[in-house]
């Protein structure tokens, strides 16, 4: 018996992901790290190693879970760091990416002291690493959108003098979302053409996430060349990949409850034990409309439209009618299809709404690793 609510990660489906991430870095060469940022679930992470050489931190509280539970590379990268952090972060990073030249020129005497009492013995700093902003992003919705020329993530090309600085190592661009192939070429384009006078004098490109390598029809051999072209220019460039959501595509649902049905003037509306605030948020920010499992998004001539409702006091939580094939009964239960990535990393405990459970089942079915939430975690949480 599974607790509802709660996520449920099989790992079967996250190991197939896994195997077809590494065939891509091996075929490109390349290096393909965990974003913490959409997936944190440590107890996933002993699989996760198995594949991949690392992860990405955009905290230190990520950066000390990856050293923790991880290892392997350590990437960091912040749109700005706290001044008590960034000892620590250039001690335990391999890779530490700044946000502006103000900003690693104000933190530049950590990596000329050359030392750290906080650094492993025989270990270097961080590289150094500056994030950019090649003004092209195939986002459409403002929200996840972080090419625009007056963004705050990054620098834009008239900031940068016309050599590297003293210090600087590498670039990070990420301006992709659930993105295609030819969107990562066509960033890889743009990059070069920007910032080729830099790459060849550098150590390493960060081509961020958003690259959608495990959705069904994403064109694999066109992700493969376009990054090979990318290595062929530069022979001595190390390139790296973060994504997130597509190390965890399809690996995950979120099982939920039917609490109540309320009528009103002929609009049914389901209410269930999770909230879309709470558990979903971006099903209310991106937005985009989750599959659910034996339902219709569209109306059917026989179907029963119901609006699905989160339990908390939000007037604003709920989607727009699913159709089902048989009326909802109070205790029927929900899957959400597809809630492993940006769910868990995201969720929060607003009105005290009981928080699901996190599930990882191993390729046998049974419970490899459980998370419960409790009147404890939230009380800790609020003082």
């Amino acid at each position: 018996m599974l607790p509802n609510p709660a996520f449920i990660i099989y790992e079967e489906k996250l190991r197939a992901n896994l195997e077809l991430i590494r065939s891509v870095a091996l075929a490109a060469e390349v290096d393909i790290i965990l974003a913490l940022k959409a997936f944190a679930y440590w107890p996933a992470f002993p699989l996760i190693a198995d594949y991949l050489n690392g992860a990405t931190a955009s905290s230190l509280n990520e950066a000390l879970l990856i050293q923790k539970h991880l290892q392997g590379q350590l990437h960091t990268y912040a749109p700005a760091y706290h001044p008590t952090a960034v000892e620590q972060l250039a001690a335990i990073s391999s890779h530490l990416t700044f946000n502006s030249l103000r900003e690693m020129d104000r933190y530049a005497a950590i990596w000329d002291a050359e030392k750290i009492d906080q650094a492993p013995e025989n270990r270097p700093l961080a590289s150094r690493g500056l994030r950019v902003n090649p003004e092209y992003s195939p986002v459409e919705i403002a929200l996840y959108n972080p090419a625009s020329p007056y963004s705050r993530l990054g620098e834009t090309l008239p900031n940068l003098p016309s050599r590297p600085p003293a210090g600087l190592e590498g670039l990070h661009v990420h301006t992709l979302c659930e993105s295609t192939a030819g969107q990562t070429a066509e960033l890889i384009k743009r990059v070069q053409a920007q910032f080729g006078h830099y790459l060849r004098k550098l150590r390493w490109l960060n081509l961020g996430g958003g690259h959608l390598m495990t959705k069904e029809d994403y064109q694999l051999e066109k992700l493969i060349s376009a990054l090979q072209g990318l290595r062929s220019s530069y022979p001595k460039l190390k390139i790296i990949l973060e994504p997130g959501a597509a190390i965890v595509w399809q690996t995950g649902e979120l099982h939920a409850k039917v609490l109540d049905i309320i009528d009103n003037y002929g609009r049914r509306t389901a209410l269930l034990n999770v909230s879309f605030t709470c558990h979903m948020p971006d099903t209310l920010e991106m937005p985009y409309r989750p599959q659910v499992r034996g339902a219709h998004q569209e109306a059917t001539d026989a179907g029963y439209a119901y609006r699905l409702g989160g339990v908390s006091c939000l007037a604003g939580d709920y989607l727009d009618a699913y159709y089902f094939d048989q009326p909802l009964l109070v205790g029927d239960t929900i899957i959400f299809e597809d809630m492993a990535h940006y769910t868990t990393v995201k969720s929060t405990m607003f009105n005290g709404v009981a928080h699901p459970a996190i599930v990882l089942l191993d390729e046998a079915g049974k419970v490899k690793a459980s998370r419960t939430f409790g009147f404890e975690d939230y009380e800790r949480r609020m003082g």
